[in-house]
């Protein structure tokens, strides 16, 4: 038998970094948790036989690196709105879902994939290898190619120690790894043309986004868009962008009335976000999905709603209970 408390002492530090390395292969927290479940499986199973001729960090990372590929194996990519069609040009469009074909991509939360770490440094270079933008791009890579940019690129392995992982040569790995920094620089913005804003302005962007919402405030709304603004609404392949179509989206067919929305502020992927509740014909909010902003020092470039009552299930659950936010729900029902 494994030694347990060895075997903990041993692996449970990596646990978190391991979850967001499977994120960002697959695409989906929910599948990413189901994964690094079965890499401390098969590593407790495979733990007395452990030789000790890698780092146990490496070890468990050619675990989980290789179950992503066998899982991506066997499914399509995760996706968004922008991935399936051109965007919609007509301010009073009605939108349109999708097939439930479709394999959406998730976000995550901050509290959850983030390091555990007294070190600004190191959460700042985390959440730029969690952005939203980034993750999606991941998805148009092969498996292999995106495997390799992850470990090289983002968690820093050295090319041999890839290649032992991978089961290939380290030729094999720089080639593969020149084909997908290629890739990417074709499909993600480059971090110069992001005008990032400070703490507090994205703080204050994401305030007076959910006070908006919760007022049903399009004016408000308007205001806080750039000219460029997107929006994309997860099932809906229908998206928006520039502010004039946008307005008229949110205004026609999701704000309401005053009171439809309740909102909890948190953080995912690295960016302010929110989690969204509805108000049913009862007066009771039910749980609707997560909102992700991007945004700049000027205003709220983009937004990504995922209509997904279970990421609200998962995002509820790592809120920090001494947040200065307040509760939406406070003298008002809830089911």
């Amino acid at each position: 038998m494994p030694d347990n408390a060895g075997f903990v002492a041993d692996t449970e530090p990596f646990r978190r970094e391991l979850l967001a390395h499977c994120y960002r292969m697959l695409g989906s927290i929910q599948d990413a948790e189901d994964l690094v479940q079965e890499t401390y499986l098969r590593a407790w199973r495979s733990y007395g036989g452990f030789e000790g001729r890698s780092s146990v960090r490496t070890w468990l990372y050619q675990i989980a690196t290789n179950g992503c590929l066998t899982e991506l194996a066997k499914r399509s990519r995760r996706m968004l709105p922008s991935d399936l069609c051109a965007p919609e040009q007509d301010p009073g469009a009605s939108p349109e879902g999708a097939g439930t074909e479709v394999n959406w991509l998730q976000p995550a939360p901050d509290a959850m994939v983030t390091p555990d770490s007294a070190d600004p440094a190191a959460i700042v270079t985390a959440r730029e290898g969690l952005r939203l933008a980034l993750i999606a791009s991941l998805q148009f890579l092969s498996p292999r190619q995106r495997a390799i940019l992850v470990l090289r690129d983002v968690l820093a392995f050295p090319a041999t120690e890839v290649a032992v992982m991978l089961g290939t040569t380290t030729v094999s790995v720089k080639s593969a790894l020149q084909r997908a920094r290629t890739r990417l620089k074709e499909l993600a913005p480059a971090a110069d043309q992001i005008a990032e804003p400070t703490e507090s302005q994205a703080r204050a962007l994401l305030d007076q986004y959910i006070a908006a919402f919760e007022n049903a405030d399009a004016m408000a709304l308007e205001r806080l868009l750039l000219a460029d603004a997107t929006i994309e609404a997860p099932p809906l392949r229908t998206w928006f962008t520039g502010r004039r179509t946008c307005v008229p989206f949110l205004r026609n067919y999701v704000l309401g009335s005053p009171g439809d929305w309740r909102m909890l502020a948190t953080s995912a992927n690295g960016q302010p976000a929110a989690v969204a509740y509805t108000r049913d014909q009862h007066g009771n909010y039910q749980a609707y999905g997560i909102c992700v902003l991007t945004v700049t020092g000027q205003g709220i470039r983009q937004i990504r709603s995922f209509a997904d009552p279970s990421l609200v299930t998962l995002f509820e659950s790592w809120l920090d209970p001494a947040s200065p936010w307040p509760s939406p729900f406070e003298g008002r029902g809830r089911e």
